[in-house]
């Protein structure tokens, strides 16, 4: 019967040509054990027994085999927060929390915010705004029902109050709140769609979430269009985007709204992630 750090040393050698092995597999051994991390410091000469090392093996197989670590677990962190995650939806970045402190910046423009999240996923950015601007009405729409009940599991958990709609893009939203929304935000699909198969991520994650049509961009074009509808004269607009798509969307942006504010953003990696455009 081998011990917790036979045990672990064992995993991490399966799980040695993933980027953190170590990491990983300790985490999938708290999870099997449901105790913290310091719990395998002190208990590291502690005997697993037959069934938990099965129990313990059967994940660490499934990590093997490239399946995220966040959909093992059912959850990840977000910008100081644990969200439930499931293969409904696309597993949150750190990459997003630059589009939240961006929101939150421009959130001190009003004092009763009216924010739109389009295409939702787990909520991970609606539920954050929603919880850090108290004063803020929140909307979020998402085209997958799966999606959306993992993201109203998630509002409840931070007990915040977002209304969450279900179709295509801000179509929900209209006539309701035509002209009132002041902070539309949307990581959209950004892939482009023959790029899909190619990557890992398309493997375990949903497509719908990753396809952006023939440039990455078909999703961002139809939302943009849909921008004089939706949004106050004095809005603010946040897309995530791909990391060479900041011009492309900037152009978009001003051949369907006209003269706007744009600003491209990087993320740490100095890549295009965040287009901020001010009506």
């Amino acid at each position: 019967m081998p011990t917790l750090r036979d045990a672990l040393t064992d995993a991490r050698a399966r799980l040695a040509h993933l980027p953190t092995p170590r990491l990983d597999a300790e985490w999938l051994l708290c999870h099997m054990l449901d105790v913290p991390q310091s719990y395998l410091i002190a208990h590291s000469t502690d005997l697993l027994p037959d069934d938990q090392r099965a129990q313990y093996d059967a994940l660490v197989i499934r990590r093997a085999s490239g399946e995220p670590l966040a959909y093992i677990l059912g959850e990840v962190g977000f910008y100081g927060r644990t969200f439930t995650v499931s293969p409904a939806v696309l597993i949150p970045r750190p990459e997003t929390e630059h589009l939240i402190e961006a929101g939150l910046s421009a959130l001190n423009h009003w004092t009763q915010p009216i924010i739109a999240d389009i295409g939702t996923g787990s909520g991970a950015i609606a539920v954050t705004l929603a919880a850090e601007c108290l004063q803020a009405t929140v909307y979020a729409t998402d085209i997958s029902p799966d999606a959306l009940a993992i993201a109203r599991q998630n509002a409840s958990h931070h007990q915040v109050d977002v209304t969450f709609f279900e179709g295509d893009l801000a179509a929900p939203l209209l006539p309701e709140l035509s002209d009132k929304v002041n902070l539309l935000a949307a990581n959209l699909p950004y892939i482009a769609r023959d790029e899909v198969p190619t990557l890992d991520v398309s493997q375990h994650e949903p497509t719908l979430a990753l396809d952006g049509g023939s440039d990455g961009l078909d999703l961002v074009r139809r939302l943009l269009g849909q921008v004089p509808q939706l949004c106050t004269d004095d809005a603010t607009i946040l897309l995530e985007i791909g990391a060479d798509q900041g011009q492309a969307t900037a152009d978009i942006a001003r051949s369907l709204l006209g003269e706007v504010s744009i600003r491209i953003e990087k993320d740490y990696a100095d890549l295009d992630r965040l287009v901020v455009i001010g009506l």
